[in-house]
């Protein structure tokens, strides 16, 4: 994962594996965008937030270990990234049946970001999505 260069803004917070904690930042990435000035992008970033954030609590979380959620904004893209402790199997889209209850998350972060990826790091791994800001 190339780091993105130059940042306008950038926030970080950690959270509890929880899913209440899920709903927490997905507000916090809505307000955040709204806030510098991006609106027309808070929603979405709120529902990629959403989608990682809840696969970390589901898939990524180990007992008594956080999972970190990164906004950074520059002047070409907003980034998204959700990291958790848990890095041995790297996340993948899946093909879910009408009866699944999950698998569906990263289907729509691959069709909502415009670009996504997994990052391995030394403790786990960083799921990552962008979304292009629109020229002005």
């Amino acid at each position: 994962m190339v780091a993105p260069c130059n940042p306008l803004q950038y926030d970080r917070l950690d959270y509890t594996p929880l899913p209440k904690s899920v709903a927490l930042a997905r507000r916090r990435a809505h307000r955040l965008l709204t806030d510098w000035g991006h609106p027309e992008l808070a929603a979405d970033a709120a529902l990629l937030v959403s989608e990682l954030g809840g696969n970390a609590v589901l898939h990524g979380c180990l007992r008594d270990r956080l999972f970190r959620v990164e906004l950074t904004l520059t002047e070409r893209a907003v980034r998204v990234s959700v990291s958790d402790p848990k890095g041995e199997a790297l996340p993948a889209p899946r093909d879910a049946s009408l009866d699944d209850m999950f698998g569906r998350g990263l289907l729509i972060v691959r069709e909502v970001a415009d670009r996504w990826g997994v990052e391995r790091l030394t403790v786990g791994k960083s799921v990552w999505c962008e979304l292009d800001v629109a020229a002005v």
